[in-house]
């Protein structure tokens, strides 16, 4: 009877997760123990289609070790023919009283950021994200070498309103 009633948990749970009809591309890796200031975590994406808009967004877990109200991040999308954009990213990470923002009921919270709205994967061919946080403390030139709190990123693309 036990052993009946985790399968059916199990199955309910895969069908919620593979119920996102929004998503064409969702991928995490983990960051181990800190987030090095020059560790570029990269996804390479292959868009399905090069006339439909899509959205793309950075997901983020994180614990309570992560100390900072918001998160700087530099973005980095290389298209199959050569060019190059880079963006600069701010994120609020916790409210004004110092509670983290993010759902979840732990103490590890996932935040879905935006990146980009309505974006054309026009070129054919596999591009690359590449991600890299850029933290810097108040008063103090040089940046956070050692990001603590951060455990998973991740770069999600999904259809947009238009693109169903």
């Amino acid at each position: 009877m036990r052993n009946n009633i985790l399968l059916a948990c199990f199955i309910v749970a895969i069908t919620i997760v593979s119920c996102d009809s929004k998503s064409v591309y969702d991928v995490y890796k983990s960051v181990p123990n800190t987030w090095h200031k020059d560790s570029v975590i990269s996804f390479k994406i292959s868009p399905p289609d090069s006339i439909k808009p899509y959205n793309l967004f950075v997901n983020l877990r994180n614990t309570n070790d992560y100390k900072y109200k918001n998160l700087f991040l530099i973005v980095e999308m290389n298209f199959p023919h050569g060019k190059k954009v880079k963006d600069t990213l701010e994120y609020e990470m916790a409210k004004p009283n110092g509670e983290l923002l993010g759902t979840g009921f732990t103490d590890i919270k996932e935040n879905k950021l935006w990146y980009k709205e309505g974006v054309v994967f026009n070129e054919s061919g596999e591009y690359t994200v590449n991600i890299q946080q850029a933290m810097r403390e108040n008063g103090k030139v040089n940046g956070v070498v050692e990001l603590e709190g951060i455990t998973d990123v991740g770069f999600r693309v999904e259809k947009s309103e238009n693109n169903k």
